[in-house]
């Protein structure tokens, strides 16, 4: 096996740090304002380079936010990894989820990611802040993102905010607590069917629709949300049938993707890099799996909308 597609993550200890990279004990911002920062931007030489972004799931639903990232800042280059050995981490408890991450997040910055996306909801409630001691590059994950995503769409209007969720994200209440530093009350609803049914393919499909019907009656018959957040990065694939639901239920709730937030806030923060920027450099991404490289390669294509060449297996230990 090469050593392309046969990789050790573990690495030697890092520096603890703060939020923004820096060592602890170093002049800094306000422990308030710390826990404000999404992530800082990323320094760049003058002529700028493309970034390169480490996107991180425990799975294929991550490639969603990878989708939007190549739309965003299609000049980076990006190194997915989905830990497809190990998932689901919903089932995990807290520390085992943060070891799982820091290892994953170390083989990132190893393999030259100066920026980390960690799009997955349950690694960025669980284990965002050992991930960020772990690394000396800014990281970013995807619930913070999406609860400031709803404040800018109601504005001043306020108002409920509807949640969907994994069980796992749910019982953290970081979508509730995120919504609640923004200033909005959040309403967190988990369903759990969504994966299993976006996994077969049944992104359209009788059998999702009366799925959804369910959840989201029970979710209106205790709420009446102004805004409906997708919190799992497998939910922008049923959208428009979540929409389309909610509208047949008489809600003109508004549908927020996290993935799409997550996107424009790295964009945000790498300082512009966008369409525009380097436009003669041409962006690419490579995969890594750590289990089932011929399902991640034929599942992930449906995520990430387009075909994937290769993925390459790597070992991330027990």
């Amino acid at each position: 096996m090469t050593k392309d597609k046969h990789e050790k993550a573990m690495g030697t200890a890092r520096p603890h740090s703060n939020q923004l990279g820096e060592p602890l004990g170093a002049p800094g911002p306000s422990a308030a304002a710390s826990r404000a920062v999404i992530a800082a931007p990323v320094r760049r030489d003058d002529p700028p380079q493309p970034p390169v972004i480490g996107v991180f799931d425990s799975g294929f639903g991550g490639l969603t936010v990878l989708r939007s990232l190549l739309a965003r800042i299609p000049s980076a280059h990006y190194i997915y990894l989905g830990d497809t050995a190990r998932l689901p981490y919903g089932a995990k408890s807290p520390a085992t989820v943060a070891r799982y991450a820091v290892e994953s997040a170390r083989f990132l910055e190893e393999r030259g990611c100066q920026y980390l996306v960690i799009a997955c909801n349950t690694a960025t409630a669980l284990a965002l802040e050992e991930i960020r001691m772990a690394v000396r590059v800014p990281v970013l994950g995807v619930i913070e993102p999406g609860s400031q995503a709803v404040r800018r769409e109601l504005q001043d209007a306020g108002g409920d905010v509807l949640v969907l969720a994994t069980s796992a994200t749910v019982q953290s209440h970081a979508y509730r607590e995120a919504c609640r530093r923004t200033g909005l009350r959040a309403f967190e609803v988990a369903c759990p069917l969504l994966v299993p049914l976006v996994e077969e393919g049944w992104t359209d499909h009788d059998v999702t629709r009366a799925v959804l019907r369910i959840y989201l009656s029970q979710a209106l018959a205790i709420c009446q949300p102004k805004a409906v957040l997708l919190g799992c990065t497998h939910y922008p694939l049923v959208a428009g049938a979540i929409q389309a639901m909610l509208r047949e239920l008489g809600s003109d709730a508004i549908v927020i993707d996290s993935a799409k937030a997550t996107a424009e806030a790295a964009e945000t923060a790498l300082g512009g890099w966008s369409a525009t920027a380097a436009a003669e450099a041409k962006g690419n991404f490579e995969c890594f799996a750590t289990d089932s490289v011929e399902k991640f390669q034929r599942l992930g294509s449906l995520f990430l909308g387009q075909p994937i060449a290769s993925v390459h297996l790597l070992d991330l230990g027990g």
